[in-house]
């Protein structure tokens, strides 16, 4: 590999990576399914053998975000034990807030998106890494990215265009350099959110003071409260490609070939926005639901506490995927 990726990707561990996985990976992993969820699922949304047709010959795969950890380690580690692949994963390099913890990512595969930097230097990045992404699906590599950078602290998830335009940078046909991706939408669903707190404590945080940023001591904390903390059912449900609809949708719609980038762009994101809100999981949490959210008001610590404004962004953060669900089964049904 060209040394153009040394900063941003992953470490060459190919041959150590079953090691790696058999004694410390999933022993890990399995504990962390047994202590922290009562289930963890794969699942699908459509035709099976077309989503596992669409592994075979590498898959982006696309997800909503909730945790920061988890999200990219679960689907890696169900990918692993059903279909014996391991993805790349991309992370904001913000979360290498300890060097232990750089390497221990870049081992498993995890290469950096870079953020926090001025215009032109975040553009340079940009395209390094939309080059290294290509360089590993033109080895029909699967990879793992969410779709928007930084979790939807509201739940209310929908993909930024600013992740396709970076995809397709370089590339004068915006619509065959996606299909060149090969995107599977998958949806996570977490029963039970174990960082609800602390996102709704942020919310409050920017209301408050718009200039407010978090520190790396914050995101260490939600890591760690991501990885330990209780989840419930846990749901990944995979889709096929959605190549085929790219070209229905043409078909239908050739002048779409002609739109500005930034609406082709929105055309996709629709579609996999699509997928993601029919692939959500809508739990049952039961009567004892109002009681969970008054403890999770109880464990915020902050000056000013506004407990009315905290109570409705926890609910907002439960409330977002069904209504969201019911969007697009209402949509698919017309």
């Amino acid at each position: 590999m060209d040394n153009q990726y040394k900063d941003i990707a992953c470490y060459h561990t190919a041959a150590l990576l079953p090691v790696s996985d058999l004694l410390f990976v999933f022993p890990y992993l399995q504990y962390l399914q047994c202590k922290t969820t009562k289930s963890l699922r794969l699942d699908y949304l459509g035709d099976r053998k077309q989503i596992e047709r669409d592994i075979r010959h590498g898959a982006f795969f696309m997800t909503n975000h909730r945790d920061i950890v988890m999200d990219a380690a679960w689907l890696s580690f169900l990918l692993r034990k059903r279909y014996l692949i391991r993805p790349y994963m991309g992370v904001g390099d913000n979360l290498f807030a300890k060097k232990w913890i750089e390497v221990a990512m870049r081992f498993n595969r995890c290469f950096a998106v870079k953020r926090g930097c001025g215009a032109h230097a975040q553009l340079e990045n940009a395209r390094k890494l939309s080059a290294y992404i290509r360089y590993l699906r033109g080895r029909h590599k699967s990879i793992w990215l969410a779709q928007r950078e930084g979790r939807a602290k509201d739940s209310n998830d929908l993909t930024q265009t600013s992740v396709l335009h970076m995809l397709t940078m370089d590339n004068p046909d915006f619509f065959e350099a996606v299909k060149t991706l090969n995107i599977c939408p998958v949806s996570i669903s977490y029963e039970y959110d174990p960082c609800d707190f602390l996102k709704a404590k942020e919310m409050q945080f920017r209301r408050d003071n718009p200039r407010w940023h978090k520190t790396k001591r914050d995101d260490v904390e939600s890591m760690a409260t991501g990885i330990k903390g209780y989840k419930g059912r846990v749901v990944y449900r995979l889709t096929p490609s959605i190549n085929t609809e790219i070209d229905a949708m043409l078909a239908a719609h050739p002048e779409y070939r002609t739109l500005p980038h930034s609406e082709q762009a929105q055309q996709v994101c629709n579609l996999i926005d699509r997928h993601i809100h029919l692939g959500y999981e809508i739990f049952d949490r039961g009567t004892e639901f109002d009681s969970y959210i008054e403890s999770r008001i109880a464990k915020i610590d902050i000056p000013d506490k506004d407990e009315a404004f905290l109570r409705e962004k926890l609910y907002e953060m439960y409330r977002n995927p069904v209504i969201n669900h019911q969007k697009a089964v209402q949509t698919a049904n017309c």
